[in-house]
């Protein structure tokens, strides 16, 4: 423990913003900014909570501290698919409250530069919405054993909208 806490206490404001946990979900690559990471833990039993939106599981009890979990699969539009022994739920910090999403499976963390990111394309009319959670697309270089990739970067504050994040705020009141 006193070591990890060393390696982390190493890496300089600086590098944190170029560092990137990526995941899988659906095949596809996205990536998170490291520094809003707090831990990956395995899939555990989930609590559903009534009238939340359908990608929203429910809640996970990590040590005694109610967590929020949304299936980041069905928040993209992509097909519900039973879990599996991959699959985890990254635990984000979202405005000082910590979120669970639930992913297909964790890949690497990317040292991402500005050079290699680019801005989102504008297609069609309702892209609005997916800039507001997409930040950039990242080119990784091919490395030994993988070739070059595609990393779609998220902001984690955003997936939720202001509504759902004051509504999930509520239930969570509500149940405690």
């Amino acid at each position: 423990m006193e070591l990890q806490a060393k390696l982390y206490s190493d890496i300089s404001d600086e590098a944190a913003h170029t560092r990137y946990l990526t995941f899988l979900t659906d095949n596809q690559l996205f990536g998170l900014p490291i520094g809003s990471i707090v831990q990956i833990v395995q899939m555990q039993e989930i609590i559903p909570l009534p009238e939340q939106p359908h990608y929203i599981k429910g809640i996970i009890n990590l040590r005694g501290q109610i967590i929020p979990v949304m299936d980041v699969r069905l928040r993209f539009g992509r097909p519900e698919v039973p879990f599996s022994e991959r699959t985890c739920i990254i635990i984000t910090r979202v405005r000082e409250n910590d979120f669970g999403l639930i992913v297909d499976e964790v890949d690497e963390v990317a040292d991402i530069q500005a050079e290699q990111i680019s801005p989102l394309p504008r297609i069609g009319t309702d892209m609005d919405r997916v800039h507001d959670y997409l930040t950039g697309i990242a080119q990784l270089k091919a490395g030994e054993d993988q070739k070059e990739r595609v990393v779609l970067l998220i902001h984690v504050g955003k997936i939720l909208g202001d509504t759902e994040l004051s509504a999930l705020a509520q239930a969570m009141e509500d149940w405690q």
